[in-house]
C-alpha cells in the first residue's frame, strides 16, 4: 500500500509540471477535456478487450457522473487556471491542503473514519509543515497570485468531497470506477468547451504541450487513477488523500530541475 502511495505522489507531482507547460498554451477547460478524454478512450479499450464483467446499475453510473464533476471537471479546471498564474511547486503546495478537508468530511459522513487524537495530531502536523513550506514571503505576496492560489484552494476542497464519496465505490473495481468518472466527465464537459474556449479557433500547440498533455492523460490520469483507487478500497479515504502531503517535494524538485523554478 505505502509503495502504491509513495509510486502515486511521484506521479501526481509529475502532473504539476506537465500542466504548467500545457497550460500556457491550452485553455484550462480544453486541457481537462484532453486529460480525461483521452484517459477515458485508453480505459475504454483496455475493458472491451479485456471486460470485468462487473455490471453497473443506473444508481453506479450516477454516482460515476457525481464522482466526474467533483474529483475531475472540478479539481482539475481550477488548478489549471491556478497555473496560469503559479507555478508547478506552489501549486503543489497549495493542493496539500486536501487531506484537512478529507478528514473534516470523513469525521462528519462516514461511520469508521471519525478524528482521532492521532489523526487529528497528524494532520495538524502536516497543515503546519505546509505552511511552513509557502512561508511568509509567500503570504505578504499573495496579491500577485491570489487568484491562482485561491483557484487551487478550493479544488482541494472538492478533492476531499471526492474522496469521501468515492468509498461507495469500494467493491467496484478500480479500472471500472477510473473509467466510469473519466467517461462520464469527458461528456459532461465537452459543452463547456465549445462554448467558452471555441476550440476551432485555437492555434495549434507546441510539441511539448502536446506531449505534456499526453502525459498528463495516460500517466498522470489513466494509470494514477487504477492506484487511487485500489488504494481508496485497500487503505480508506484519509490514507489516500496523505498522497497530496507527499507531492510538493517531488513536484518541487522537478520544477527546479525541468522548469527552472527557483526553491
Amino acid at each position: 500500500g505505502w509503495v502504491m502511495v509513495l509510486t502515486l505522489s511521484i506521479v501526481w507531482g509529475g502532473s504539476f509540471i506537465f500542466a504548467r507547460v500545457a497550460v500556457l498554451e491550452i485553455p484550462p477547460l480544453s486541457l481537462v477535456f484532453l486529460r480525461v478524454a483521452i484517459a477515458a478512450i485508453i480505459l475504454n479499450a483496455i475493458l472491451f478487450l479485456r471486460p470485468t464483467n462487473h455490471v453497473h446499475t443506473g444508481a453506479m453510473w450516477k454516482n460515476f457522473t457525481i464522482m466526474g464533476i467533483v474529483n475531475n471537471i472540478i479539481p482539475f479546471g481550477l488548478i489549471f487556471y491556478g497555473q496560469l498564474e503559479i507555478g508547478a511547486g506552489l501549486a503543489a503546495i497549495v493542493n496539500a491542503m486536501t487531506p484537512i478537508w478529507t478528514v473534516l468530511f470523513a469525521h462528519f459522513y462516514t461511520d469508521d473514519e471519525k478524528i482521532s487524537t492521532l489523526k487529528g495530531i497528524g494532520v495538524s502536523l502536516g497543515f503546519v509543515g505546509v505552511a511552513v513550506l509557502i512561508g511568509g514571503e509567500a503570504m505578504s505576496g499573495l496579491s500577485g497570485s491570489l487568484l491562482g492560489q485561491l483557484s487551487i484552494l478550493a479544488a482541494t476542497i472538492s478533492y476531499g468531497v471526492a474522496a469521501v464519496f468515492g468509498r461507495r465505490f469500494a467493491k467496484v473495481p478500480a479500472i471500472e470506477s477510473a473509467r466510469g468518472q473519466l467517461t462520464m466527465s469527458s461528456l459532461l464537459i465537452i459543452p463547456l468547451v465549445l462554448i467558452i474556449d471555441q476550440p476551432w479557433q485555437l492555434s495549434l500547440p507546441s510539441g511539448a504541450a502536446i506531449a505534456s498533455t499526453l502525459a498528463l492523460a495516460i500517466v498522470c490520469t489513466a494509470w494514477a487513477y487504477l492506484l487511487f483507487f485500489k488504494i481508496l478500497a485497500e487503505a480508506g479515504a484519509l490514507n489516500v488523500m496523505i498522497v497530496t502531503f507527499l507531492i510538493p517535494p517531488s513536484a518541487i524538485i522537478m520544477g527546479i530541475l525541468i522548469l527552472g523554478e527557483s526553491l
